[in-house]
C-alpha cells in the first residue's frame, strides 16, 4: 500500500520520503507472503461487497499499473477455477448460490466476463490437467494474479532512480499530523500518510493479526495455467501458477493470532494433501520455501482510512491488500488533490 502509493504520488510531481523499518529489498510486511492474488469475484463468498466493488475497481486499474511500471512483474489475467471434490459439492454449490444472489442485480458490460459453470468437457478445455480429478467447475473468467516480490523490487527501483528519500531500517517512534519521528529526529511534511499494516497497532488499537501460511513448490510434473480454489469444508486452498520455472504458490490458511513463527505440522499437511488432491505432479514438487505471516484487520475485516488535517491513516487491508490497494490509492490522492470523498470512502467510514 504505502510502496503502491508513494509510486502513484511521485508520478504526480510530488515530493516523497518513506520510512520504513525494514530493509528496502525484503521485510516482514504482510505484502511480501502474499500470493498476489486479484479476484472480486471469489471473496464474495466471505467479503462484503464493498471489497467486490473496490477490487473490480482495482482489477481495471492494475493493467495500466502493470504497463506504467514497464517491467515484468508476473500479471496474468488468465481468470480463475473454483473447484470441489465430489464429497464436497455442497461447498461449491453454496459458493455458486452466493456468486448469483450478490451480483444479481449487477449488470456486466461484457457477457463473457460473467461467472461460468463449466461441466468436464468444457473443464478439459480450460485446464486438462486437473480435468480427471474434477467433474465439474467454476470460471471466473476475470480474475488475475501478479508476483508480489517482483511488485514490491520494481516499485522500490523506480521510487530510489526518481530521487525519493528513502529512510530503511527506520522504526517510526512517533508520528501525526504533519510530522514523523524516528531515530529521535523529528520530520515535518505537509502529509503524512500511515500504511504500516499492524505496526499502527499502537496509535489504533483494534487492529489485530490473521496469520496466513502458504508454500512456495517447484512442481514441473505440474501444467496449471489458471489460479485454482479447492472448495473444501475446514481448509480450502489455492494455487497460483507463476508461469515460469514450475513454480506455484499454495496456500492459505487463516488463522485469528498474531504469530508469525513457522509453519505449522498441522497446516503443512492439510496444505500440501489438498494440492496434492488437486494434481497427483504435486507429490514430487520441491518444496523451495514456506512463509508465514500476519495480515492486519479491523473487527469487519473491511479496509478503512481515516483522514484529518496533514494525517491520512489506511489500514485494515486484511488479506485483501493487493487487491484493494490501487483502489484505496485513488481515494487517498483524489482526497489529498481536492478533498474529494467517494461512495467507496462514505462506506468505509460508516462500516469502519
Amino acid at each position: 500500500m504505502g510502496r503502491l502509493l508513494a509510486w502513484q504520488l511521485m508520478h504526480q510531481g510530488h515530493d516523497i520520503a518513506i520510512f520504513d523499518k525494514d530493509p528496502i529489498e525484503f521485510g516482514d510486511a504482510a505484502a511480501y507472503t502474499a500470493a498476489g492474488m486479484l479476484t472480486p469475484y471469489s471473496e464474495i463468498e466471505s467479503a462484503e461487497m464493498l471489497i467486490y466493488h473496490m477490487g473490480m475497481r482495482s482489477l481495471d486499474l492494475w493493467p495500466n499499473i502493470v504497463e506504467r511500471l514497464s517491467s515484468d512483474v508476473g500479471f496474468y489475467q488468465l481468470g480463475s477455477l473454483v473447484v470441489s471434490h465430489q464429497a464436497d459439492k455442497p461447498d461449491l454449490e453454496r459458493f455458486n448460490q452466493q456468486l448469483q444472489f450478490k451480483l444479481g442485480n449487477l449488470r456486466f458490460d461484457d457477457d463473457s466476463l460473467i461467472p461460468q459453470e463449466v461441466d468436464s468437457s468444457q473443464l478439459l478445455d480450460l485446464e486438462p490437467e486437473i480435468a480427471g480429478q474434477f467433474n465439474q467447475a467454476t470460471y471466473l473468467p476475470n480474475e488475475a494474479w501478479l508476483n508480489t516480490s517482483c511488485v514490491m523490487r520494481v516499485l522500490a527501483e523506480q521510487l530510489l532512480s526518481s530521487g525519493v528519500t528513502w529512510h530503511a531500517n527506520t522504526l517510526i517512534e512517533q508520528l501525526g499530523p504533519h510530522f514523523v519521528q524516528a531515530k529521535n529526529q523529528r520530520h515535518s511534511f505537509d502529509w503524512v500518510v500511515d500504511c504500516r499494516g499492524l505496526g499502527a497497532k499502537i496509535d489504533w488499537p483494534e487492529l489485530r493479526g490473521v496469520r496466513g501460511e502458504l508454500f512456495v513448490l517447484q512442481a514441473p510434473e505440474v501444467k496449471i495455467n489458471r489460479l485454482v480454489r479447492l472448495m473444501h469444508p475446514r481448509y480450502r486452498i489455492y494455487i497460483v501458477p507463476r508461469k515460469r520455472d514450475d513454480v506455484y504458490i499454495i496456500g492459505a490458511t487463516q488463522i485469528e493470532s498474531n504469530d508469525t513463527g513457522s509453519i505449522t505440522v498441522r497446516s503443512a499437511l492439510e496444505l500440501l494433501s489438498a494440492a496434492y488432491s488437486v494434481h497427483p505432479g504435486f507429490a514430487e514438487a520441491r518444496i523451495l520455501e514456506s512463509r508465514t505471516n500476519c495480515r492486519p484487520a479491523l473487527a469487519n475485516n473491511l479496509p478503512k482510512i481515516e483522514t484529518s488535517s496533514g494525517l491520512i491513516r489506511v489500514n485494515g487491508l486484511y488479506r485483501h491488500g493487493f487487491l484493494l490497494a490501487p483502489s484505496l490509492c485513488e481515494e487517498v490522492i483524489n482526497y489529498l488533490h481536492d478533498g474529494a470523498t467517494s461512495e467507496f470512502m462514505s462506506l468505509m467510514s460508516k462500516t469502519g
